[in-house]
């Protein structure tokens, strides 16, 4: 397995090289100017010297270089000087944020925090609430609880994040008045107190994310466990005098889980940029939010950096996938 994961490490490469040519190729071509946003009463020559601390004014296949250079080599020194205390990127040229002229991937680990507290514990709750409603609803097809369960998925699943979230905004924080309805990014967390706020003002963006999510990986799974309760190795199992517990959760589960693993892996990326009109709504600012405000400022690199991250996180995270299904399969070999 070691073997297949470097190599499919290593054809990642030309993947994401590709990748970042067609994000970089189409933020080029989209209109916009960043000077467009200074007073007109600065003078042109003061704009044009604005322009060239930016790069604006270098040849395209210049700057798709020197942003790759950046990318892959300057950001993650960078990041390994900020973990271990090195000085590998001392003096070195990051990438810049036309909006902020602060470096891109600063304000991006600035960010990331507010959006994993959000998205990481949505994510999380889906996953442990959707498994057991899809396994159980499999298990008692077409029982009061399968209809149920039907029902609200498909609701859940229907209604999108900018309806749902309104209206948990109206019932739980405007009606009731339980949930604050703006995210506190500036909230520290440092007693037991500030960690029940944090959970507070954490509920209904949850609620919002992790509604779509459960809906979409419970009839997923619902209809993998169906597809191997009718398989001969459940009626083998049953005739050896196997409980019932043991068939579904130990040979029936497991078998379920190898498509619903790749639903699983890709939603990690997705819920991502599902996020970002949540984050909107709820005030969470976030990787979301900031891409927002990265398009509406017309901020090219910012733009590129967050868009390459996600094609970052799809490509890691199929890969995962790809290594899991050796794990629940042992039919599957990779080496």
């Amino acid at each position: 397995m070691l073997t297949y994961t470097l190599r499919r490490l290593i054809l990642s490469i030309p993947t994401l090289l590709f990748i970042s040519l067609v994000i970089f190729g189409l933020l080029e071509l989209a209109p916009g100017d960043p000077m467009a946003q200074v007073p007109l009463t600065v003078p042109p020559e003061v704009k044009e010297k604005m322009r060239e601390a930016l790069g604006i004014g270098q040849p395209v296949h210049i700057r798709f270089n020197k942003w790759l250079y950046q990318f892959f080599l300057i950001e993650p020194m960078v990041l390994a000087d900020s973990f271990f205390g090195t000085t590998f990127a001392e003096g070195a040229q990051r990438v810049i944020s036309w909006q902020t002229r602060s470096p891109v991937m600063d304000i991006v680990v600035q960010r990331l925090p507010q959006t994993l507290w959000v998205v990481g514990v949505a994510y999380v709750v889906a996953v442990l609430i959707a498994l057991p409603v899809g396994i159980y609803s499999a298990y008692r097809q077409y029982s009061v609880f399968d209809q149920a369960g039907t029902f609200i998925t498909m609701i859940g699943f229907s209604v999108p994040p900018f309806f749902s979230g309104v209206l948990v905004i109206v019932i739980f924080s405007v009606q009731l008045g339980w949930f604050p309805s703006i995210y506190n990014t500036t909230h520290v967390v440092n007693d037991w107190d500030s960690f029940l706020v944090q959970l507070k003002q954490m509920v209904l963006p949850v609620m919002v994310l992790a509604l779509q999510i459960t809906s979409q990986l419970s009839r997923f799974m619902r209809a993998s466990v169906l597809d191997n309760l009718s398989e001969d190795y459940v009626r083998t199992a049953r005739a050896k005098g196997l409980s019932e517990r043991t068939v579904v959760l130990v040979h029936v589960l497991r078998n379920s889980l190898i498509p619903v693993v790749t639903v699983i892996a890709l939603g990690v990326p997705a819920i991502f940029g599902g996020a970002i009109i949540t984050e909107q709504i709820f005030k969470v600012n976030g990787i979301g939010h900031l891409l927002i405000t990265a398009i509406q400022a017309n901020d090219l690199p910012m733009v590129q950096t967050l868009t390459f991250i996600f094609a970052v996180l799809i490509v890691l995270f199929n890969l995962l996938a790809d290594l899991l299904y050796g794990i629940l399969d042992p039919r599957i070999r990779y080496d």
